[in-house]
């Protein structure tokens, strides 16, 4: 018995061995193999697989604002190429090697490479192993993922060359189509998928399956290739059967998009609405499909039904991850039918709910602005603005929705500039009119308010404290504590903090540190700041002294308002055509300006406003003062006969080209030169508007090869003789940076 056992045993060893032969083509060695490399390798390198795509998806965010990418992932040109390698998870010495860096995917490749190289069975130019071709295909897949696209054609080639029959050869020709639509040969791989979709498919039926593939392979070549009209035709193809349910929604999506952009509305409607009713379609696409349906609505009574669909997908709790973009797209359909208040209610909404997606926030902080915007309360619409901007990242910035924010804001910033500058020397300007008694009397209201503040948030501080100390042992109300230990609660411990810092000061974590010394030092150094601050905050003499008396400062400060009252009547005219306030600035300006300078521009623009506002009698006016105070003026030429061409001042003509022939010379860095023909040219000249541009122009160039000192002189000659001048102030902005 125990001999018979012995000889089974080696028979069973002997027929083993037998069959481990990759050269010997019989039904055991076949069978062997192919389901050594089916359920042993390639289900290990299969695995590796999937859970690659599933890191792809999980790691790919779509931006549903853009177009999506037909297919969910991003490669880095600049890395595509075809490296030189032995095979893959192998070391010079052919032992296997684990890579701490190793990707599933690289994981997938190796395990593939090693079923090719322990199990194919080419014998005399035939592979009798059924699983290789499986084999080449996944490595193939595997080294497209990796971004190494040149070596997967060249896997794919292979089954297409040596696995004409096999039942893996059609996919194996859609994967070499998308390698090679990334290599950038989109013209073979569009000859390629033509061969496929119509030769091929006359001799021989191809799965719906494949087809649906290749038409999305069509639709990616002709992406490349900007042929809109192609993309359109093998997108809808590709979305018939509907096999593939992700890609599948992906493409009807994708051609959602494209008839929006082309602004086909109709069709774009057509197509998301039937994917909203698609329950075979992912949640995502069906929710996306839902806002799409009211970016592209009729902006008719179709809206209401809109409002309903986006309130029940918020009603599901299952889409609280698309709360923010629901809840904006509530907001832009309400504010459309010119309900501001619950509009801003769901952008604010939207702000709450939108903790990470700051793509989105820009085009909710741009829907408040706007709001805002033509409410014409700039000055809020302009904060807004500045939070789109913050939050642009520096892939979006150039987009033109941005560049459009950033110079309408530019003009707000502005616009904030000038209020500012009105409304605090106004403040002062108003103190400087009051007399003595006025003042004390408003300095002391001012006070007695501010003491009452102070007491109220110390009320406030005591109050919590002795709630922080009734319930120092256990959980307060609304914390997150992990158990009843005292600084486990994080608001009895900032109770505590607080409390130690009111008796013991700012101690430094040391020894002795309760030392009696350094009690009653920071005790008494406590007590005296605190004193000390709150006896300037209530000192009447704090405020008084404060109010200018010097006359110059008085009159630089009416100056500085009056040119931000000038600046905002230009503003609001020219950049945001707010007549109104236009009008108010300007006239306000007329009422207390003293620069005579001004008085024609003011009137000028004052009497194009009035024109546009109809208010004739005005217009008139202002037309009659500048006709008779400056009847030679370019303003009252253009005022008396606005069709005809402008008389222009033969002399200043000749100021202006000489101005450009000197400029040019700086240009060029003949410094020298420039100042001699300025020097010469200044003694013809008396009266022009240029000349403090010259002046300007001569100091630039003298700090350009002379001393420090001769180029301050120069500026300060600028400064002082141009002081109300651009050219001078831009003078003593530059002797500034020197000092």
């Amino acid at each position: 018995m125990k001999k018979l056992s012995q000889i089974l045993g080696f028979t069973s060893i002997f027929v083993f061995l037998l069959s481990c032969s990759t050269q010997k083509d019989s039904v055991i060695n076949r069978n062997f193999h192919a389901l050594t490399t089916k359920y042993n390798v390639l289900f290990n390198g299969e695995q590796a697989f999937e859970k690659g795509l599933t890191q792809i998806q999980s790691n790919y965010k779509d931006n549903f604002w853009k177009r999506l990418p037909i297919e969910p992932i991003t490669f880095d040109d600049r890395k595509i190429a075809a490296p030189k390698f032995n095979n893959p998870g192998a070391d010079f010495n052919g032992k296997e090697t684990q890579s701490a860096n190793q990707t599933p995917f690289d994981r997938a490749e190796e395990k593939a490479v090693k079923a090719i190289q322990k199990h194919s069975m080419n014998i005399n130019g035939y592979e009798k192993n059924r699983q290789i071709d499986d084999a080449y295909l996944l490595l193939g897949k595997s080294r497209y993922y990796t971004q190494r696209f040149i070596p997967a054609v060249e896997a794919f080639n292979y089954i297409i060359a040596n696995y004409p029959n096999a039942n893996l050869n059609y996919e194996t020709r859609v994967w070499r189509a998308k390698a090679n639509i990334r290599l950038g040969g989109e013209k073979s791989a569009i000859q390629s998928m033509k061969l496929l979709l119509k030769v091929v498919d006359e001799k021989e039926e191809i799965p719906k399956a494949i087809q649906e593939q290749a038409h999305t392979a069509m639709a990616m070549a002709y992406t490349e290739t900007d042929t809109i009209q192609k993309v359109i035709e093998h997108l809808t193809k590709a979305t018939k059967t509907f096999i593939n349910k992700e890609q599948s929604a992906r493409n009807q999506f994708i051609l959602g998009q494209i008839y929006s952009e082309l602004n086909h509305k109709d069709s774009a409607r057509m197509v998301f609405k039937d994917l909203t009713e698609n329950s075979k379609a992912p949640n995502k696409y069906r929710v996306h499909a839902t806002i799409e349906l009211a970016k592209n609505s009729a902006k008719d009574s179709t809206d209401v039904v809109l409002i309903d669909r986006l309130r029940k997908l918020v009603k599901n709790i299952d889409n609280r991850k698309y709360y923010d973009e629901l809840y904006y797209q509530l907001g832009t359909l309400y504010q459309e039918r010119g309900n501001t208040e619950k509009a801003l209610e769901y952008y604010k909404k939207s702000l709450e709910a939108g903790k990470e997606n700051n793509y989105q926030k820009t085009y909710t902080y741009e829907g408040i602005g706007n709001l805002y915007f033509n409410k014409q309360n700039y000055l809020l619409a302009g904060t807004y603005y500045d939070s789109v901007l913050q939050l642009a990242s520096k892939e979006f910035e150039n987009e033109k929705r941005i560049r459009r924010i950033r110079r309408k804001n530019k003009g707000l910033t502005s616009l904030r500039k000038y209020e500012d500058v009105v409304k605090t020397n106004d403040s002062i300007l108003q103190l400087v009119a009051m007399s003595a008694d006025e003042r004390t009397a408003f300095f002391e209201n001012y006070i007695e308010r501010i003491k009452k503040e102070d007491e109220e948030r110390r009320q406030q501080l005591l109050n919590s404290q002795n709630f922080g100390s009734q319930f120092g042992g256990g959980a307060g109300f609304g914390s997150s504590n992990k158990g009843k230990w005292y600084f486990y609660n994080s608001q009895s411990k900032a109770f505590g903090v607080a409390e130690f810092e009111r008796v013991w000061g700012n101690r430094p974590l040391e020894d002795n540190w309760r030392n009696s010394e350094k009690t009653a030092i920071n005790q008494n150094n406590l007590a005296v700041n605190q004193q000390e601050e709150n006896k300037s905050r209530y000192e009447l003499s704090t405020y008084l002294n404060t109010i200018p008396t010097d006359s110059e400062e008085i009159n630089s400060l009416k100056k500085d308002r009056n040119d931000a009252l000038y600046q905002l009547g230009l503003i609001y005219k020219e950049k945001f055509t707010n007549n109104q306030q236009a009008i108010h600035n300007l006239e306000r300006l007329l009422a207390v300006n003293q620069n005579q300078e001004l008085n024609l521009p003011i009137h000028y623009h004052l009497y194009q406003l009035y024109t546009n506002v109809n208010e004739t009698s005005k217009a008139e006016k202002a037309k009659n003062y500048i006709v008779t105070n400056y009847p030679n003026s370019q303003f009252a030429q253009i005022i008396t006969n606005p069709t005809k061409k402008l008389e222009i001042n033969e002399e200043e003509d000749v100021v202006g080209k000489k101005y450009k022939q000197v400029y040019y010379l700086y240009k060029e860095e003949k410094y020298e030169e420039v100042v001699n023909q300025i020097d010469s040219f200044s003694q013809t000249i008396e009266n022009s508007e240029l000349i403090p541009k010259f002046a300007l122009l001569k100091a630039l160039a003298i700090g350009k090869y002379k001393t420090k000192e001769e180029y301050k002189k120069a500026l300060e000659f600028v400064a002082f003789s141009y002081a109300n001048r651009i050219e001078g102030k831009k003078a003593q902005e530059i002797i500034n940076i020197l000092k």
